[in-house]
């Protein structure tokens, strides 16, 4: 078969290339996006691949082998090789071959025949999970090895359908409010309200753990909130930052029941633990030496978890997770304690693709707790997508932002890459220099400057963040513009004021850091400059187009501009962040400066 129309070319190495310039490109995309992961995306050909990860987390989102098959076969313009259908077909088909059950207080895993039984038992990597052998296809497994065998077995290709159920937690009444203490009219959207059908499974035990994967803007926070109405069970909310715990906070009072004196905060600053309690990722990975802790005075926060959360904000979690890759005990990470020191019946993951290691070692151990993560993107820097399959559980629904954009939800958004050149007093610097101080020289070049005059001036109406990494670079800007400044170094209270007078529109320029990457709701910022990345990190670049996603006034256009220097590493890193606005279906103008600024 040949068909010459189509936009598509399946290869054997379970590769997709896709022609960007057909006009079926758009559609194969979409359909593609469902069970392919991404991979390149220049001008004109763009390459998706076909990976165990991305059919199961398909597969478990509903999607069947013959849907899949049937979507290469409508696209393709050859024949779909031979070894691509029968490893979609075997893939899609170990999902569920293996369940996890409980029965009589013993969690028993059970196979579908004796033979796949028998190769399990004989794995090493598993053997250390199993007991004893129940029959020929069932064997019994250690209660709290729930989670640790589920990692395993996916790590040898076969991933387990958990059918062991939860334990429920602590009761308490919530319901949501159909007009919010602010006075404005409340009522869940119809994806909202799907998300949640699809993760709560009307209670059963094939729901209860999960990922959901949302744009920013789409209301994540309203899909939690609509979780815990329905479990009615005491909930530990884990998020990015103080800020964010403050607006998840704002929220629950705002749209639920929930009273003042139910919902905790659980941060450096305060140790509450309430019937909602909401923590900080920093706070719960905090560690201190054991054989100094009596040194440390209580109720004051160590000059570590100082650093700590320092490091967490202003570099990022890529350096707090190799932080804590480090051999440590157990009992330095005491804050890790806060999980069993109530009957959690849900744990929430707010920006789940950020979970560190800690959290991931302890969410091994409270698998009979049900757990719901949300995203923007499942893409993790670290390459551990497949213990969030594991551990916090496979994706359960995953809305497409341009869906949403079409229907209002989320604001229709511009993306211009507005590349520069190098400064000359840089050149010599930049030819010598390391290939990490390459990055940096490129990403500082003070050119960047003249962009962001232009910039400013052709949104002087609009509502502007202008956001980087390199503190130095943001600092002499704020010189230069008189703009406002949040960082890492910023007192939370300080924090809160900013952000509250840009959201008055006080502040029309507003300069923020890598602290303002998470959870933080501006929803009137509607042009977003970045300077400077975290080298290809596409999650960063989804968290910064999201902050201006929130949805305007009828008529006003988002713009997310990054301004890149040419012909340098700061260009390469570029090009993959580019990887996620393609996955989304946004298409970016790549715009010469010079020009620009004549």
């Amino acid at each position: 078969m040949y068909n010459p129309q189509n936009p598509l070319i399946v290869q054997s190495d379970s590769t997709a290339l896709l022609e960007v310039d057909n006009p079926l490109y758009e559609a194969c995309r979409d359909k593609l996006a469902a069970f392919c992961e991404l991979v390149k995306s220049p001008e004109h050909i763009h390459t998706y691949r076909i990976t165990t990860l991305s059919l199961w987390n398909a597969r478990s989102a509903g999607m069947d082998a013959k849907e899949m098959i049937a979507v290469l076969n409508d696209y393709s313009k050859y024949d779909i090789p031979g070894n691509i259908l029968h490893d979609i077909n075997e893939y899609v088909g170990r999902y569920g071959k293996l369940k996890l059950y409980q029965e009589d207080d013993r969690l028993l895993l059970r196979a579908e025949d004796n033979i796949l039984m028998t190769e399990v038992r004989h794995t090493k990597t598993v053997q250390k999970y199993l007991l004893d052998l129940v029959d020929a296809r069932t064997v019994e497994v250690p209660l709290l090895e729930r989670g640790r065998l589920k990692q395993a077995l996916l790590k040898v290709g076969f991933p387990v359908e958990d059918l062991a159920g939860y334990t429920d937690g602590g009761h308490m009444e919530l319901s949501l409010r159909e007009v919010t203490r602010a006075g404005k009219p409340f009522m869940p959207r119809a994806y909202q309200e799907d998300a949640v059908a699809h993760f709560w499974a009307s209670g059963s035990v094939s729901g209860g753990s999960g990922v959901l994967v949302l744009p920013c803007g789409a209301g994540k926070t309203v899909i939690a909130l609509q979780t815990m109405a329905r479990a009615q069970m005491f909930t530990l909310i884990i998020v990015t930052s103080v800020t964010a715990l403050h607006q998840w906070r704002d929220e629950i009072l705002d749209k639920t029941t929930a009273t003042p004196d139910m919902v905790g905060e659980y941060s450096g600053d305060k140790k509450e633990i309430r019937p909602i309690t909401i923590a900080t990722y920093q706070v719960l990975t905090s560690w201190r030496d054991p054989a100094k802790a009596k040194k440390t005075k209580v109720g004051k926060k160590s000059q570590l978890d100082k650093e700590l959360e320092e490091i967490a904000e202003e570099e990022g979690t890529a350096p707090l997770q190799e932080a804590i890759k480090t051999p440590r005990g157990a009992e330095g990470y005491q804050n890790l304690e806060l999980f069993n020191r109530q009957d959690w019946g849900l744990i929430v993951y707010d920006e789940v693709h950020l979970l560190p290691a800690p959290v991931f070692r302890i969410a091994a151990e409270i698998q009979a707790k049900r757990r719901l993560g949300l995203t923007a993107t499942l893409v993790r820097e670290d390459g551990r997508e497949d213990d969030v399959f594991s551990l916090i559980g496979p994706k359960k629904a995953d809305i497409p932002w341009k869906v949403l954009e079409k229907q209002g939800w989320i604001a229709t958004a511009t993306c211009t890459e507005v590349r520069i050149s190098l400064a000359d007093t840089n050149k010599l610097e930049y030819a010598i220099a390391e290939a990490r101080d390459k990055f940096r020289i490129a990403s500082i070049n003070p050119v960047k400057e003249q962009v962001i005059r232009v910039l400013l001036e052709r949104h002087k109406e609009d509502n502007v963040l202008i956001i980087g990494q390199y503190i130095e670079q943001l600092e002499a800007l704020q010189v230069t513009f008189g703009a406002p400044i949040i960082t890492g170094k910023t007192p939370q209270k300080e924090r809160d004021k900013t952000y509250a007078a840009f959201k008055k529109g006080d502040i029309k320029v507003l300069i923020v850091s890598k602290v303002a990457n998470f959870s933080i709701d501006l929803p009137d910022a509607n042009v977003a400059i970045q300077v400077s990345g975290t080298f290809g990190s596409r999650q960063e670049e989804a968290q910064r187009l999201g902050r201006v996603l929130r949805p305007k006034a009828e008529g006003i256009l988002a713009h997310f501009y990054s301004i890149v220097t040419r012909e340098t590493r700061d260009q390469e890193f570029a090009a993959h962040r580019q990887l996620f606005l393609t996955e989304h279906g946004y298409r970016y103008e790549i715009v010469d400066a010079e020009t620009m600024m004549a």
